[in-house]
């Protein structure tokens, strides 16, 4: 999946199509590497996504609004001060580098007409958003770069900008088929290697895709492509070309079975036939909010959760380990009842144990077999049983402290999956504020001095089944009591993964005497899902009456107890499930 310079040029042309002519409202930081620009335009109020982050650089139009800090960041509160209603006059993406520039005019405080350039360059780990006065001179940038960090380019206040040029590229938009075949023809590589590898915007899929679509192996070396072939690639490749300049863009996800596999500004044709399929989209900001919202989220929390799991790892790892010693121990009690035994058998026939024999052989009346019994030569028969004796109940003590104590901490390692399992499927921070508050009140977070418990407004997922019935999905432990013994009523379903941390899924039976199988079937799904047990080709679910299940006294949050149920193996497919995006029950 390539954010290639062709699929700029798709985002640029949309961009120019919507903004040009446009005001900046609002600015607005809502993370340490991305900007949300709300634009008022004659067709309406737009919203721009600029994302610089190394793990995801995007930049796209959208209609989702997203929550700021209170305290803006220096460089939004720069922005502000400079851009606050300026006016879009251009946009621009050079050749077809990942890099988009941004032409803004505004007032300054003397009310002069003046000129500001915002540059955008999606650049995996070195993206970054520079701000630029009317000479190329860098203003600030979201990332400051010194010449500690890069001997390429400084991007710091005064410095003048301009592009790196790393890689030695061909424009692809200037280039004759001379100059295409003696480049390709240069490089003793597989065709589609040769292919991105020397013209700028092209990535490996695209490359792929020109090659399919000239008819040769992409696979095939330059060495062995004859001039038919090198003129077959080069007609692909104008025509590729020729959509850019002409923005005749179509943007399509590319699936096998229903998993997306690749996205591009071109129809992948490559991908037809079988389990193959292309889904079309209108716009290409449309289809990589889809493609990578979730992915962004996920990413975005997964670093602000990453305090929460080295905690729960820590205490994760360490609880194993105690668990894993008091089994061992455990083990050792095995041979209590041999010496137990051993002392009565001594106690029955010790008169026949000679003195300073090391054993003494007797029936076994437990059993009706001969044993030898280990003696110590330099005690009596009495002593020795008494020695056996003493080691048995010692052990037994040793057996009966241990059994409890390896119920609670097995009791401990649950829970604590079960809040690894709750971080794996939190997406908002305040999902991470009651994982918080939970660590805390289990002790492995030291609560802050003067700090009160607090309640969050986080809500379960809910989703509605095909039948119409409403399905509520815990998000984490509290959740999962709350939605199981304050939420649901006697009758309604409840669902949850079979040996497994994941959420409780409870299902409203409404005014209905029975749920559809379609409606078990997708409330089962969603339990899988939300389960540690996501990436199984089946998960094993258990489902009953929430009356029958059953919170033990002292028990943690989110553990329940049921004797009877019914259980089923499903997969874990919720694609064609849907969710409210209320996210949840107003009753909880």
């Amino acid at each position: 999946m390539a954010f290639d310079g062709v699929t700029i040029a798709n985002v640029v042309s949309e961009m120019k199509r919507e903004l040009i002519g446009g005001r900046l409202y609002k600015i607005a930081q809502p993370e340490e590497d991305e900007l949300l620009l709300t634009i008022k335009h004659p067709t309406g109020q737009k919203r721009l996504s600029i994302s610089a982050g190394a793990s995801l650089p995007l930049i796209y139009l959208t209609e989702k609004n997203k929550p700021s800090p209170m305290t803006a960041p220096n460089f939004c509160m720069l922005l502000r001060k400079h851009l606050q209603n300026g006016r879009i006059t251009d946009i621009s993406q050079p050749g077809l580098e990942r890099i988009v520039r941004i032409q803004i005019e505004h007032l300054d405080e003397m009310g002069d007409l003046c000129h500001k350039t915002l540059v955008t360059e999606i650049m995996g780990k070195h993206s970054n958003i520079i701000f630029c006065d009317d000479d190329g001179t860098v203003i600030d940038s979201i990332r400051r770069v010194s010449a500690a960090v890069s001997s390429v380019r400084e991007v710091l206040p005064g410095k003048p900008y301009f592009m790196v040029q790393t890689q030695n590229k061909l424009d692809a938009l200037s280039t004759d088929y001379d100059t295409f075949r003696t480049v390709l023809s240069a490089r003793p590589q597989p065709a589609f290697k040769a292919l991105y590898g020397s013209f700028t915007g092209i990535s490996p899929v695209l490359a792929q895709e020109l090659c399919y679509e000239a008819g040769i192996d992409g696979e095939q070396p330059t060495a062995a492509m004859d001039e038919a072939g090198f003129r077959s690639l080069f007609e692909a490749f104008t025509n590729m070309v020729n959509i850019v300049l002409e923005e005749r863009f179509s943007p399509n996800i590319a699936y096998t079975g229903k998993k997306p596999v690749e996205f591009a500004a071109l129809p992948l044709t490559m991908y037809s036939g079988g389990e193959d399929s292309l889904v079309p989209y209108t716009s290409m900001s449309a289809l990589l909010e889809h493609y990578y919202a979730e992915k962004s989220t996920l990413t975005r929390i997964r670093q602000k959760s990453s305090d929460l799991r080295h905690v729960v790892q820590t205490a994760l790892e360490r609880t194993v380990k105690k668990y894993d010693l008091q089994l061992r121990q455990m083990q050792d009690t095995e041979k209590r009842d041999t010496y137990r035994v051993y002392g009565e058998l001594l106690n029955t026939y010790g008169y026949g144990a000679q003195p300073g024999a090391k054993t003494l052989e007797a029936l076994n009346y437990y059993t009706g077999e001969t044993i030898a019994i280990p003696l110590d030569p330099t005690l009596t028969a009495t002593e020795n049983a008494k020695k056996y004796f003493d080691k048995y109940n010692k052990l037994k003590r040793t057996y009966e402290a241990l059994s409890q104590l390896t119920m609670e901490v097995r009791s401990e390692i649950d829970h604590l999956e079960s809040i690894s399992a709750a971080l794996d499927i939190a997406l908002h921070e305040e999902d991470l504020a009651e994982i918080r508050e939970e660590l805390t009140e289990s002790g492995y977070i030291r609560r802050k001095s003067g700090v009160k418990k607090q309640k969050h407004v986080s809500k379960p997922y809910h989703y509605i089944s095909s039948d119409g019935f409403h399905m509520y999905v815990g998000k984490n432990n509290y959740q999962n009591d709350e939605l199981t013994f304050r939420f649901a009523t006697g009758n309604d379903w409840w669902f949850h993964a079979k040996k497994l941390p994941g959420s409780h899924v409870v299902v409203k039976l409404g005014n209905a005497e029975e749920l559809p199988d379609r409606t078990f079937e997708e409330a089962a799904r969603l339990a899988a899902y939300y389960s540690r047990g996501r990436d199984q080709e089946k998960v094993e679910i258990d489902y009953i009456q929430k009356k029958h299940v059953k919170k033990p006294g002292g028990a943690k949050p989110g553990f329940v107890v049921y004797y009877t149920n019914f259980s089923m193996a499903i997969d874990s497919d919720i694609s064609g499930i849907q969710q409210v995006t209320d996210q949840g029950a107003n009753t909880l």
